[in-house]
């Protein structure tokens, strides 16, 4: 590989300009959220997020801590939700700025996050500037990531994964400042409160301490001790928010066992790897859904990373056929030799990464292959994991790195700099070696025959899915979408096929030099058209404070200390399977019957909410409000206060209710039932005696 300097027309991929490229691209991508000319509105972001922030800000101009939110459930614990991030210091984007914009911002700003930490960790991986530069994009612009901007929890914690990585690497294998460093990084990451994140985030850590401490890449004591340190300061950085949240899981409705195997992965899921719409509906806002998951709106990774993680998987068989397989034919081989060649061969990042994301694909196909029902019974902990298909996560961290090491492999570029270099000698790669070093091989034209077969392979798999869709649709399918969706991943795997090609070709060209760039910019584009919008974008007024509160003139008027209205049962499932195309008159139809906690936008209490942890006396209640029919609940709802309830002929209206009980009294006598106590509901809703 040549050690000049690049061409002046080469394009650099230095931090700088790489964070330069990505920003441009979640522009280009998200020009009216930036802009301010439009928000998030969809799904949770709507029904969820937004308003729990506008309860959150209301507090903090109040100079109150959201400890309590006395609006939803009858009052529910709101710091100790976790993933409504009280104590997360980046939230201050959406608490000191207008609201409308921000929380949108604050999003995106993450995804941007997201994208400089995978090329850092990348770049330290592998030495190359222009593998961490693809990486960084394909981990920030896939539809895994993309669906979790209706989060900003869930993307603020996975945008910390590779940070967190890469810190607490430096940290077990450097020690000194790197340990307060790889603290301050997990104790973010546990501050944005994502906790499936975070669990299979330190999984991957553990992985990586356990394959470097068998390959005793640095001191085994002093990694035995540091990563402990590391684990016990982040717990202590981020105590305040984890005591508060595993005292409100002891109590919570959730316990082991709590899950089933929902909105896992379905059995034709793979083929979405390859062709994003197949085989589902966009009948839900136009967002793209499989038949039967509805977590995750896409989990497409560009045509370009599968084809390179592949790659880079394939050359294991290279790997194992150089170092395992010599020592097993020689017929003197020591035990001792036999093991240091398994030691080199299983301590290659590549292999660790390919058996997490084989691992993580099986979790996530749920109950539809018996591995993960047999996991969770040897690990019943894993129940807290609600939606299998959440593993996924996993495969997305994990193939932009693969791809990272098949282009660090096998593609030379014209030249490296100084900084490429350092990262190259510092970089842990298989034998010690950095790239231009005889670490690996960089001539890619010896290889060249295995990655067309692999763009053959891929481009066949297209054309049978196109088919499959075509002659077996599922019912709810739309088959010319899935048509012309196929024929455009093929053309994007025909473009990158094409970078690919002139990235490899000794002969300097224009065409050459700017391959690299290429090559990024269509595997973006590949996922920027891969779907129907996944994150519609609405004018933000829609949010606006009392706006139905105005309209709906309740009287009387639900109030903080004096009354609550409460959805019908039958209004609660009619706003969960209501559903229009239009993002903004969905979000305005269902703001009317107060779905889920868009009630905090007008100061409105209510019985129910939608919240992933509640007490489990509450929920109990909750669940036979809304499921037990042959119960007249009458009295109970007058000792609630619920002032106001869902009209029987129209669920987007209201009824008053005037036989209410006041929410504070004095002089009564309390009656306290034991626990789990046959009938006290039905007590608490008998008539009052004259």
């Amino acid at each position: 590989m040549s050690e000049s300097s690049p061409p002046p027309s080469s394009p650099g991929f230095s931090p700088g300009r790489f964070g330069l490229l990505l920003a441009l691209l979640i522009l280009a991508a998200f020009p009216q959220v930036i802009l301010g000319i439009e928000t998030f509105v969809a799904r949770d972001f709507g029904f969820f997020v937004y308003p729990l922030a506008h309860f959150q800000k209301e507090c903090f101009w109040r100079g109150e801590l959201p400890f309590w939110n006395p609006y939803n459930n009858c009052g529910v614990p709101f710091l100790a939700q976790w993933n409504t991030m009280p104590l997360y210091p980046p939230s201050l984007i959406y608490l000191t700025l207008p609201l409308e914009w921000s929380l949108s911002f604050f999003s995106l700003f993450h995804l941007w996050f997201a994208g400089l930490g995978m090329y850092f960790l990348a770049r330290r991986w592998t030495g190359s500037p222009f593998a961490a530069a693809f990486a960084g994009t394909a981990f920030a612009f896939n539809g895994f990531t993309l669906n979790l901007l209706m989060w900003p929890s869930h993307i603020a914690t996975f945008s910390w994964l590779p940070w967190v990585v890469l810190a607490v690497e430096a940290a077990w294998r450097e020690g000194g400042r790197k340990i307060p460093v790889a603290a301050f990084a997990g104790a973010m990451q546990m501050l944005a409160g994502g906790p499936e994140t975070i669990f299979l985030t330190w999984l991957i850590v553990s992985a990586l301490w356990l394959q470097q401490y068998i390959k005793a890449d640095a001191p085994r004591s002093l990694m035995r001790s540091r990563f402990p340190l590391v684990v016990g300061l982040v717990f202590l950085l981020s105590a305040a928010q984890l005591f508060p949240f595993l005292d409100l899981v002891a109590h919570a409705q959730r316990a082991t066992g709590y899950t089933d195997l929902r909105w896992s992965m379905p059995a034709f899921g793979l083929a979405n790897f390859l062709v994003p719409m197949a085989f589902g509906t966009t009948a839900t806002e136009g967002i793209f859904f499989q038949h039967g998951q509805y977590w995750t709106s896409s989990y497409y990774l560009s045509l370009a990373t599968v084809w390179l993680a592949l790659l880079a998987i394939l050359g294991l068989r290279t790997t194992w056929n150089e170092s395992i397989a010599p020592e097993i034919n020689k017929f003197q081989t020591s035990a001792k030799q036999l093991w240091a060649a398994c030691v080199k061969f299983f301590g290659e990042p590549v292999w660790l990464l390919a058996f997490l994301g084989l691992i993580a694909l099986f979790c996530a196909l749920g109950e539809n292959t018996p591995f993960y029902p047999l996991v969770r019974k040897l690990i019943p902990q894993l129940s807290f994991i609600t939606y299998p298909v959440k593993f996924v996560m996993v495969v997305i961290f994990v193939a932009p790195l693969l791809a990272a090491f098949a282009l660090a492999k096998y593609f030379s570029l014209p030249g490296r700099d100084a900084s490429s270099k350092r990262w190259e000698r510092e970089s842990p790669l298989p034998g010690g070696k950095g790239l231009g070093e005889g670490g690996l091989n960089s001539n890619f034209s010896s290889n060249a025959t295995q990655a067309w077969m692999v763009g053959a392979i891929l481009l066949t798999a297209i054309i049978g899915i196109i088919f499959w869709t075509q002659l077996a649709p599922l019912v709810g399918d739309d088959p010319h979408a899935t048509l012309l969706n196929g024929i455009s991943r093929a053309a994007f795997l025909v473009l990158t096929g094409a970078a690919l090609f002139f990235l490899v070709r000794s002969t300097p060209s224009p065409l050459r030099r700017f391959a690299p760039l290429v090559l990024i910019l269509v595997a973006w584009l590949d996922v920027f058209t891969h779907e129907p919008r996944q994150n519609p974008t609405v004018p933000p007024g829609i949010y606006q404070p009392n706006l139905v509160r105005t309209r709906l003139a309740m009287d009387p008027q639900p109030e903080l200390g004096g009354s609550r209205a409460m959805l019908s049962p039958s209004a609660a499932l009619e706003l969960t399977r209501f559903a229009v195309s239009d993002p903004k008159n969905n979000f305005l139809a269902k703001r009317l019957g107060y779905c889920a906690n868009v009630n905090l936008l007008d100061a409105v209490p209510k019985v129910d909410g939608f919240f992933s942890l509640t007490p489990r006396a509450f929920d109990g209640l909750l669940s036979a409000l809304y499921s037990v029919t042959n119960v007249d609940w009458t009295g109970l709802n007058n000792f609630m206060g619920v002032s106001q309830y869902t009209a029987p002929t129209n669920f987007l209206a209201w009824e008053p209710r005037t036989n209410f009980l006041p929410l504070v009294t004095i002089g009564q006598k309390p009656v306290v039932f034991p626990e789990n106590a046959d009938g006290d509901l039905r007590i608490l809703s008998a008539p009052r005696p004259k």
